[in-house]
């Protein structure tokens, strides 16, 4: 198995702390999401805007407190609203089931950070 290195900030590290051992899983649902191709930042215009939206809000190193209120715009959520519309209806295209994907994967991601973020509230208190 290959050993990766790489830095984050000090505040970063201790959030991914407690979820260490998924890091193989969950890097390993995102490259299954994603190309090599859709996964370069060259292009932003490839990467969905609700993934550009978490990204943007954790680049800020939220507080626990941010993180717990933490919702994606509306737009976003109108557009989830569709990809379950036309998944349920049966007319969900290849791209856009892979869309759907990138939610429930972003949607995971901000359920654990949201659990840590309520455990560091409840621990301060």
């Amino acid at each position: 198995m290959a050993q990766l290195t790489i830095q984050v900030p000090d505040e970063l590290a201790t959030r991914l702390q407690p979820i260490l051992h998924r890091l193989p899983e969950l890097l390993s649902q995102l490259l299954e999401t994603y190309t090599p191709e859709t996964l370069t930042l060259n292009n932003s215009s490839d990467i969905p805007n609700t993934y550009t939206e978490v990204l943007d809000f954790l680049i800020k190193q939220p507080t626990p407190e941010q993180i717990a209120k933490f919702k994606v715009s509306t737009q976003a959520q109108k557009r989830l609203e569709e990809l379950l519309e036309k998944n349920r209806r049966g007319t969900i295209s290849e791209t856009e089931s892979s869309e759907l994907d990138v939610y429930e994967q972003l949607d995971q991601l901000m359920i654990l950070l949201k659990a840590r973020a309520y455990s560091v509230i409840k621990n301060d208190k």
